[in-house]
């Protein structure tokens, strides 16, 4: 009964289970068939309004290409209409020009009527002149009624000739007052030139001087480099005296000399451990100076420009020699200066470049007096020329004042007719004519900022170069000379101990004899222990002197073949500084050229500027606009200048930092130098001393 019951009661259970997963499962089926329905339905919504935007975006094509197509017709049509109107202001520009060559036909007629009057004038004057004399003289009245007859001649003509008189004292007054002028303009003008002559004198030491340094420049190097061998030399022979030491074993000694031996040897060991490791730092700057140095050629020589060759035209009527002439001077003056200068040679400098600029405005308006002064007499010939010339000027500007005005109101109509449209693209074309001609002028100063940079860092790496010079030639002044080394090649079977001996004078002592007689005096049996030691050790001592000196020789020998290889490199140097020069002419050149194409640009805008009026390219700038534009462009330069002097202060600042790190470095060599070199000279005043010892209680020996 209990199993029957249990199995009705797991059956049932499964059943309600089965019957609830049922539910469960139909209710989620039916949720998901409404989301599923629902998503079809904004589906359906999406694909509709796509369908909708997709025709409304063709419909929209259509009308923009409509659009576009009425457009391109009224283009069309306004240019044509722009031609027409165009072709009808040229035929008016003709009969204007037309109807100007005839006014002047009849100035030219009326300058002849006004000379026909004036010799008719100049004739009656002559007749009064005569029957002034004859009335004066004779006093006879039969000459009378001519006389009275050039009265009322004289009397009819008398405001002519006052008004004549007047006009003449006033073109006499204006040519002495420009004959002044022009002689306060050549005083000022040689004035300016003796400021220049004496600016030049006092550039001229400097200029020597620079020669002078480029001269010592050369044997500085050459010893700067003998000195970095030396250093190398030095650190391999070290290098060798470790490896030797290390791989020798230490010679076997008494008891009673031990201690002694082993601390001395410690302390060199110790000592040749500290040497080894500053001459490899040193080795590793000089390396990395070295590296800096090659990298700086390669990026000079990377960055050489191309010579180019162009000649130009100003608009103040300069040519090419003498525009050459004032910026090369201006340049060459730029040069010598170097970072030693103090600031009153900078003073002085621009206060030259100051007057070379004055100089040269001075000139030009020299000039334009000139030509204005030559003009005025090819007008003037003579006083009744510049009447005639005066009349005919006022005339002329009559009718240019008429035509002006008649100009004015032909625009005026065009204006009310409705035809700007022509104006506004003549002026924009104006205008992008000018906007071309500013983006020549700014890529040219571009590129005159960029040849300043490369003649400064040029002018900046020369300087560096004198101050080595400098640096060297004092280290030269207290380094000793090397003039002492010289080789000394031995020969088969000739100690080097013997050479040395016989050089301190001692020539009775034969060193393989006595090294020989120490072996078999230290064999024979019949010594004391302590006699025996130190024959053995004398013959070491020798033997270790022996092979020291020969290794001082081998050193002697290197450096001087070293110096020899330092000459050759300085010749190679004197070449390279050579072209180097010439790649500073070449820059100088260039700089020069970059400042006469910002001129002739300058000049072509003023030009177009002042045929403005004849082209018709547009309205026409007032005085205003231009003086506007010109301002720009004389901030635009002032800024380009401040810039490149900001760069040229900051880059000479770097290098004057770099050079006193290098100075610094330069005397810590020199130091350990000098401190090796005199740990050089007590190790051989020490070996001598043993030498001599040695030999002495080999001499005394009973």
């Amino acid at each position: 009964m209990r199993d029957g019951s249990g199995e009705k009661v797991r059956t049932a259970l499964t059943l309600e289970a089965k019957e609830e997963a049922r539910r469960f499962f139909d209710q989620e089926r039916v949720r998901l068939l409404q989301e599923i329905g629902e998503l079809k339905a904004a589906k359906k919504q999406t694909d509709e309004a796509l369908s909708n935007m997709i025709q409304a975006d063709k419909m929209k094509a259509g009308d923009l290409r409509v659009e576009h197509q009425q457009h391109q017709e009224q283009i069309s049509k306004i240019k044509w209409d722009c031609e027409r109107d165009v072709r009808r202001l040229v035929d008016e520009i003709k009969s204007k020009d037309r109807t100007i060559f005839a006014l002047e036909k009849e100035m030219e007629s009326t300058a002849g009527c006004l000379q026909k009057l004036q010799l008719q004038k100049d004739a009656l004057d002559e007749q009064l002149f005569l029957v002034k004399e004859a009335e004066c003289g004779l006093g006879s009245p039969k000459r009378e009624i001519p006389g009275r007859a050039g009265d009322g001649a004289e009397h009819c003509g008398s405001p002519d000739l006052r008004r004549n008189q007047r006009r003449v004292a006033e073109l006499n007054s204006t040519i002495r007052k420009l004959e002044d002028r022009n002689s306060l303009l050549v005083d000022e003008r040689n004035e300016l030139l003796k400021r220049v002559r004496e600016s030049e004198k006092q550039c001229k030491p400097l200029l020597d001087k620079n020669k002078l340094l480029n001269k010592r420049n050369d044997d500085l190097t050459q010893t700067i480099q003998k000195m970095e061998e030396k250093l190398k030399s030095l650190m391999k022979e070290n290098f060798e005296m470790k490896e030797r030491i290390s791989s020798h074993p230490p010679l076997k000694k008494l008891k009673s000399l031990n201690d002694l031996d082993q601390a001395q040897d410690d302390q060199e060991i110790a000592f040749l451990k500290l040497q080894v490791l500053e001459q490899q730092n040193i080795i590793d700057e000089l390396t990395r100076d070295r590296e800096k140095l090659l990298r700086k050629k390669r990026h000079k020589r990377s960055s050489r420009p191309i010579k180019r060759h162009v000649v130009v035209d100003t608009f103040f009527g300069y040519d090419e020699e003498s525009m050459d002439s004032e910026t090369s001077s201006v340049a060459s003056f730029r040069m010598d200066r170097t970072p030693a200068t103090p600031d009153e040679d900078l003073g002085e400098g621009l206060a030259n470049e100051e007057s070379e600029l004055r100089f040269r405005q001075l000139t030009r308006e020299y000039q334009a007096l000139q030509r204005a002064y030559a003009l005025l007499q090819e007008q003037k010939g003579g006083i009744l020329d510049a009447e005639m010339t005066a009349k005919a000027q006022e005339q002329i500007q009559a009718d240019v004042l008429r035509y002006k005005a008649k100009i004015e109101d032909l625009e005026k109509e065009l204006t009310l007719k409705g035809q700007d449209s022509k104006w506004v693209e003549e002026k924009q074309l104006f205008l992008r004519r000018n906007q071309e001609l500013l983006e020549k002028v700014e890529k040219l100063e571009s590129e005159c900022s960029r040849l300043q940079q490369e003649l400064q860092d040029s002018r900046d790496q020369n300087e560096l170069l004198e101050f080595r010079i400098l640096e060297l030639e004092e280290r030269e002044r207290r380094s000793p000379p090397f003039n002492h080394l010289r080789m000394h090649p031995f020969a088969e079977g000739v100690s080097a101990l013997q050479i040395y001996c016989m050089k301190e004078g001692v020539k009775d002592v034969c060193i393989p004899d006595l090294i020989k007689l120490l072996d078999i005096l230290g064999d024979n049996g019949n010594l004391r222990n302590e006699e025996q030691v130190a024959i053995i050790q004398a013959s070491t001592v020798l033997s270790l002197a022996e092979k020291w000196i020969q290794q001082i020789e081998g050193t002697e020998a290197a450096l001087h073949q070293k110096m020899m290889d330092l000459e050759i490199e300085m010749e190679m140097f004197c070449k390279q500084k050579g072209y180097l020069e010439e790649e500073l002419d070449y820059r100088k050149q260039a700089l020069d050229q970059a400042y006469m194409q910002i001129q002739e640009l300058e000049a072509t805008l003023y030009n177009a500027l002042q045929q403005d009026k004849v082209i018709k390219y547009g309205e026409p700038l007032n005085e205003l606009q231009r003086d506007e534009l010109r301002m720009a462009v004389e901030k635009l330069r002032r800024q380009m200048l401040r810039k490149s002097r900001e760069y040229d202060c900051q880059i000479l600042q770097e290098r004057m930092e770099l050079l006193h790190q290098a100075h610094q470095r330069i005397r810590d060599l020199e130091d350990k130098t000098e401190i090796q070199r005199r740990q050089i000279k007590d190790l051989e005043e020490k070996f001598l001393f043993l030498f001599l010892f040695f030999s002495l209680a080999f001499i005394l020996w009973p």
